[in-house]
């Protein structure tokens, strides 16, 4: 099986101490390089880096997607997790106060892609979704 290679995402915020509370606190993240400008952070082993960049933020909104009765945020990001690791987090994110754009909930429901999905936003209004499926064989099926 070949390694999957690690991405790198750059993504804009109106506070760096915003971010780096989210970032680090509520989502588990460790930071990384940082300047007063811009920080990494381990996002489950991808580089994902907060830029303070107050001018094109997301809170302004975009646009959504019909996706299996859902409202889906264009554009987003997120990780594909285990089944164990997004149930843990869902909750962490819940005791944490998170707002959800999507509740934490499983779609396509009996189909080959089926998958827990949840969809939230960091304090930039930046929109990410954590997923998992509970076989990960299926990421790409399409029947």
């Amino acid at each position: 099986m070949t390694q999957l290679s690690p991405f790198h995402l750059a993504f804009p915020v109106d506070n760096l101490e915003a971010a780096r509370e989210f970032w680090g606190e509520v989502m588990g993240c460790k930071e990384g390089r940082s300047s007063q400008d811009w920080c990494d952070f381990d996002f489950y082993g991808h580089q994902i880096v907060a830029h303070q960049a107050p001018g094109i933020v997301a809170k302004a909104g975009h646009g959504t997607n019909a996706v299996d009765g859902d409202d889906v945020p264009v554009p987003h990001f997120g990780i594909v997790l285990d089944m164990d690791e997004w149930k843990a987090l869902a909750e962490r994110l819940i005791e944490k106060g998170v707002q959800f754009d999507i509740a934490p909930r499983v779609r396509f429901k009996g189909e080959p892609g089926e998958q827990a999905t949840m969809f939230f936003r960091d304090p930039a209004g930046n929109a990410i979704e954590m997923k998992a499926f509970a076989d990960r064989s299926k990421l790409f099926a399409t029947h």
